[in-house]
């Protein structure tokens, strides 16, 4: 059996730090400002309209599908980080 290797897409796996980075783009805050605990109650830029971004970040960056009823579970920045793995 001969298989093509150049039909193969190789994913890189995303430090927890590029995560991070791509919340704080999606949410237009500055690098170094969410930490994983941080609550997400407390972030302004939270709202309707980031949630509806990171329904498709999930999509797009991590093949993921995220319903309305996940995200309402979201509490901290960690609970996002951990539906990315």
């Amino acid at each position: 059996m001969y298989l093509n290797f150049n039909n193969f897409l190789i994913i890189k796996k995303m430090t927890q730090e590029e995560k991070i980075s791509l919340l704080e783009e999606m949410l237009d805050l500055s690098g170094g400002t969410l930490k994983t605990g941080t609550e997400l109650t407390s972030i302004d830029e939270y709202d309707s309209m980031a949630k509806l971004s990171l329904i498709v970040l999930m999509d797009d960056e991590f093949g993921k599908k995220l319903t309305g009823e996940k995200i309402r579970e979201f509490k901290t920045v960690r609970d996002i980080l951990d539906f990315m793995d």
